[in-house]
């Protein structure tokens, strides 16, 4: 397992070469020493590597230097321990399922290669027996940073394999000595089991593990020796296998063992593994220490460093940061690392004063909308005697009754459905079933479709059907659908495409709206945006070809072809409309389709699709302000500013379209990650209201606000900027492979089409 940070080893150790890369103690590193350690036993097959993406070129160098081959399955993200393993033991049983498993960390430091190889025998044949065995080491003192074993009866006299009586958190001092005292074991965290039998436990104890981790399997992508796992592992429980079996299960079992054991933890332990001096010093790189005793010096190629009179510290030097602390206090250095993060620092040369502020801006939008917003909109905004979701809260939070419409209620279940997959730990189940049982109850038609407005009892007041409003069914049950795992709601959707179908084709493709402007491009907007939540988590092939229709509709006839922007209103045979209702271009739309577009272009590199995204990308920065920077609601087609209101919205759009584009047009990433920036900001303007969790809306020419209270509508955009800035904080800038297959389809080298894998896989 080379999952972990090594944060407490800060700052030699960082995420992008975390601990278990690093040569600490010697000319390999601990994760090469870990490999190296096992060599020779018998039986032994090439071991099965579990990391992160962002290391699999890290990792494939360090194997080539060993000589040694393995599997390296990747995972998108760390989920901690449980997901790793669970990984790791479907992977091996596909091949051999009878095999017996030899978990371990990848970053402990185990000198006695001898007494370890002694010890794995044993707990193999321990393991023979039934038993999940966890190898646990007799301390040489007492330690609060390690979690402890209570030894039970003995099993097998021969192994000396006992029983597991308790597991016990790390303690505190006195309670170490006690666990000392009373024969308790460190926790190594390594294990040998049959494999059939951790899936068993796995499927007893933690089958929430186990259907997202052989979907990611399943899906994932093989690349020579390596699996990268599918974006499903990410749904898993981040928990460790500790908690999600071994704590449950009643096949645990403790090998005691007597060697020098440390999983290097912290720079006291880094001395204390390591070879010291007759001043008790440990020492690497270029240092001249005077006067100085029991103290742990790193110096990094090209620089030097110089102690007079110290005792007892550690001194860390790297080129762009420097550690210094007491070595009784070296188990706080993850705080320093805490602290670092929160204020968004950086070394630098790894990241601009830019990327700081995107990461700051980030983290203050997810704090807002998963501290504030969200539990406000369900505490509050949802109606919790008459059902369904109310249409606004004053600037107080109080709830504000009057009629309903159908979208409203479609974007709350899609918000909070969005909610539970990106990880929130509220009731996002119960707002989403609350919300779909009112939506089917008061919003649902004789003939299949869905009504616009029901008034604050649930009665109807509007029974038309707009398709604006179906396609937020059609979006909210799509997450639903990802959350909820349950085949129903596609059932649902496909019949209401059929009915839409049925009832609102156009004679040259696309689909009327209800109303005197019956041919619009915005309902069609979300309807591309169902189809795409559609196929990431459907089957029906309709899906993807309802997008490509409306992406051809739109780079065919919602985009001018001369100019180069969308427009809203449409004679039947899109043209845009005669007089001046043809004239109205929106930035808020020109973000949101360039979003879309992109997105499309991900899945399919359409090129096509990139450009427009592109050049609408840039008619709406045309429609923002300079003097109050942000995006105003409307233009004319000749791009002066028709109305100089600024609602909240168009600010989300424009984010959301700016960190994509970012990520997909690397040449132009400068541009739009300050665009991204202003966006940010002038979104969290609005969203200064009295009460944190609400917002103002209209921002006037003036500067000044409107005083009105807050659309729920709104939420729906604010969320969906919010986490692809999370997402976009996640894939941050290591992504090579991706940065490559953008780069590559820009210049032309991926046709129209063709997916980018294709051209990673011929080598880059």
């Amino acid at each position: 397992m080379c999952g972990g940070g090594g944060s407490r080893l800060w700052p030699t150790s960082r995420p992008s070469r975390p601990k278990q890369f690093l040569r600490l103690l010697g000319d390999r590193s601990l994760f090469q020493e870990t490999i190296r350690r096992l060599s020779g036993l018998p039986g032994l097959l090439d071991p099965v590597i579990v990391a992160g993406v962002a290391h699999e070129v890290l990792i494939a160098e360090q194997l080539e230097e060993i000589g040694q081959a393995a599997t390296v399955l990747l995972e998108p993200e760390p989920r901690d321990s449980g997901p790793a393993i669970t990984a790791a033991m479907l992977h091996i049983a596909e091949r051999d399922p009878h095999a017996i498993a030899v978990v371990l960390a990848s970053d402990h430091h185990i000198p006695a290669v001898g007494a370890f190889q002694d010890a794995i025998l044993r707990a193999v044949d321990v393991a023979g027996q039934g038993r999940l065995v966890v190898l646990g080491v007799k301390p040489d003192a007492p330690s609060s940073a390690y979690g402890y074993i209570r030894p039970g009866k003995l099993i097998d006299a021969q192994t000396g394999g006992r029983e597991v009586d308790r597991f016990v958190e790390k303690p505190d001092r006195a309670t170490a000595e006690r666990y000392l005292e009373e024969g308790c074991l460190w926790n190594s965290g390594n294990f040998v089991a049959p494999v059939s039998l951790l899936i068993d436990e796995l499927k007893l104890h933690a089958p929430e593990l186990i259907s997202p981790v052989s979907l990611a399997l399943a899906e994932g992508v093989r690349m020579g020796a390596a699996r990268r796992l599918a974006a499903r592992f990410s749904e898993t429980p981040k928990i460790s296998f500790d908690y999600a079996v071994m704590e449950k299960t009643s096949r645990a079992a403790v090998l005691p063992v007597d060697f020098t054991w440390s999983d290097l933890g912290a720079w006291d332990a880094v001395w204390a593994a390591g070879d010291r001096n007759l001043e008790a010093n440990s020492v690497k790189g270029s240092a001249l220490l005077i006067d100085t005793a029991g103290a742990v010096v790193r110096a990094a190629d090209g620089m030097m460093v110089s102690t007079v009179g110290i005792k007892n510290l550690a001194v860390i030097v790297e080129r762009d940061a420097v550690l210094v602390c007491a070595l009784d206090s070296a188990q706080s250095v993850k705080t320093v690392v805490e602290r670092i993060n929160e204020r968004s620092w950086a070394p630098a040369g790894e990241t601009s004063s830019l990327t700081r502020d995107l990461q700051e801006l980030s983290h203050r939008l997810d704090d807002w909308l998963d501290v504030s917003a969200l539990p406000l909109w369900w505490s509050l905004g949802a109606d919790h005697s008459r059902g369904g979701f109310h249409e606004h809260l004053s600037l107080a939070g109080r709830p504000v009754d009057g009629v309903r419409r159908a979208r409203v209620q479609m974007r709350q279940v899609y918000v909070y459905a969005a909610a539970g997959a990106a990880g929130w730990g509220g009731p996002w189940r119960q707002a989403v079933d609350h919300g779909l049982d009112y939506f089917e109850r008061c919003y649902r038609r004789s003939d299949g479709l869905f009504r616009t407005v029901v008034d604050a009892s649930g009665a109807p007041v509007d029974e038309t059907a707009m398709l604006y409003d179906q396609a937020f069914a059609l979006l909210a049950w799509a997450t639903a659908a990802q959350v909820t795992r349950s085949p129903a709601f596609e059932n649902k959707a496909c019949e209401l495409l059929e009915r839409i179908k049925d009832q609102r084709r156009c004679s040259l493709g696309g689909f009327a709206e209800a109303g005197e402007s019956s041919h619009q491009s915005n309902p069609h907007m979300h309807l591309l945006e169902a189809a795409l939540a559609w196929m990431a988590v459907g089957r029906s092939p309709c899906w993807e070809a309802l997008a490509q229709e409306i992406v051809n509709l739109a780079l065919s006839r919602f985009i001018d072809a001369d100019r180069g922007y969308l427009r809203e209103h449409f004679d039947a045979a899109w043209r845009p409309a005669a007089g001046d209702f043809g004239r109205i271009v929106e930035p808020g739309h020109q973000f949101e389709w360039s979003w879309l577009l992109g997105r499309w272009f991900k899945l399919t590199s359409d090129r096509a699709a990139l450009e427009a995204a592109r050049v609408l990308f840039k008619h709406g920065v045309a429609g923002v302000d300079p003097r109050r920077g942000v995006a105003v609601d409307s233009l004319n087609d000749d791009l002066e500013i028709r109305n100089p209101q600024a609602r909240l919205w168009p600010q989300t759009e424009r984010l959301k379209a700016a960190l994509l584009l970012a990520e997909l047009d690397p040449l132009q990433r400068r541009f739009y990650e300050a665009e991204a920036a202003a966006a940010a900001r002038s979104l969290l303007n609005y969203l200064q209201a009295p009460v944190l969790g609400v917002w103002r809306d209209k921002l006037s020419a003036d500067g000044s606000w409107k005083d009105e209270p807050a659309p729920a509508s709104s939420l729906y955009h604010i969320a969906c900027a919010i986490w692809e800035f999370r997402r976009r904080q996640e894939v941050g800038r290591s992504d090579l492979a991706a940065d490559v297959a953008v780069m590559a389809a820009a210049r032309g080298f991926i046709g129209a089409g063709q997916p980018a894998g294709s051209f990673l896989e011929g080598g880059v």
